[in-house]
């Protein structure tokens, strides 16, 4: 199994268990949480040439993830 870079756990390892917890008590941030992982993953899978796309999509898909990360990093850190 490949390492998938860029993971929540990896980028906030001080926040794991608030965002265990947030994944249950909060739908808003599991939606966030949910959509990061999804986008981190197509990113992944376009780095890696497993699923190539175009240089644009690709760029336009890690602003994608740098938005739902500052968002998700707003919430850890309130």
């Amino acid at each position: 199994m490949s390492h998938t870079p860029h993971e929540l756990a990896e980028e906030f390892p001080e926040h794991v268990a608030k965002m265990s917890e947030l994944k249950v008590s909060d739908a808003h941030f599991a939606k966030l949480f949910e959509a990061y992982h999804e986008v981190n993953r197509a990113v992944h899978r376009a780095e890696t040439n497993v699923e190539p796309i175009e240089q644009l999509a690709e760029v336009e898909m890690r602003k994608k993830r740098s938005v739902l990360k500052d968002e998700i990093a707003s919430y850890l850190n309130s």
